[in-house]
């Protein structure tokens, strides 16, 4: 059994947050889970067990258990192990809202994953309970708007550079050249990456490849049947497959087709996903 409700957030936290997924699921065989590289942060609230992180995206950090999980941008896979039962809500937040919601840059959470309470401190300790307690997604969805929107912070944004060039990327689907987009936002590429990096995680070239790699995977989920893997590659930006293969090796831990293997009933029962949008 799978349930997957998508809601809106409140006008206050639009600017930052795309959406939230609801999800429960039942029934499946325990295993372990991909947590593939994206453009959002990662936030996930279980009703569940707490999040098993047996493998963090930065394989030299220590895993973790948490109960809900928030981490930045990633080149690397986080592995997670899972009972078979899995339920809770995946907010699509934007790496440049973390300065507003967290009061920290994304930079700061890069490859790594912490429990919210970090962030938003002992008053969400409880969310949770408080979360699965409810029977309508509806009234969850608006509990996080409140929990979101109290918590936001009167910072001053990235820079107007830094956001130009994240949102050229994320336009582009990380297919404009670094030269190129250092140009269009007035600074060098040496300067570009320095600040992008510092403010979001991971520098313009990797963001680009995390990009490319996202639509690979919403390309991979949507097609039925057999999927035509030199297709992917041609329109992701690739060269050709092998070089869409090396970039999931790197990114996803597994090729194409492994992982379409490993991850079929997840991918079969997925909704719309806000994080592929």
């Amino acid at each position: 059994m799978s349930d997957w409700t998508w809601g809106r957030p409140c006008a206050a936290l639009r600017p930052y947050v795309d959406g939230y997924t609801g999800y429960r699921m039942a029934g499946f065989p325990p295993g372990l889970h991909q947590g593939l590289p994206g453009r959002y942060l990662t936030l996930v609230i279980s009703f569940a067990a707490p999040i098993d992180i047996v493998r963090m995206p930065d394989p030299a950090q220590s895993p973790a258990a948490v109960p809900m999980g928030v981490g930045g941008l990633h080149a690397g896979p986080a592995t997670i192990a899972h009972d078979g039962d899995q339920a809770g809500v995946d907010v699509a937040l934007s790496p440049l809202g973390a300065r507003h919601v967290f009061g920290m840059p994304a930079g700061a959470l890069a490859s790594t994953v912490v429990d919210l309470t970090e962030l938003l401190g002992p008053g969400v300790a409880h969310l949770p309970e408080r979360l699965a307690a409810m029977t309508m997604w509806a009234e969850r969805f608006a509990l996080l708007d409140r929990v979101l929107a109290d918590a936001l912070v009167d910072t001053p944004p990235a820079a107007p550079e830094v956001t130009r060039a994240w949102n050229r990327l994320v336009a582009t689907g990380g297919r404009i050249p670094i030269d190129g987009l250092a140009r269009e936002v007035g600074w060098s590429r040496r300067h570009l990456a320095q600040r992008f990096r510092s403010e979001l995680g991971l520098s313009p070239k990797t963001a680009g490849r995390v990009l490319r790699f996202e639509r690979s995977v919403r390309l991979l989920r949507g097609t039925p049947g057999p999927r035509d893997l030199a297709a992917v590659a041609y329109a992701c930006g690739y060269h050709d497959q092998p070089h869409l293969n090396r970039d999931w090796r790197e990114l996803a831990g597994r090729s194409p087709t492994e992982w379409l293997t490993e991850e079929l009933p997840n991918i079969q029962d997925d909704p719309p996903a806000v994080r592929q949008a």
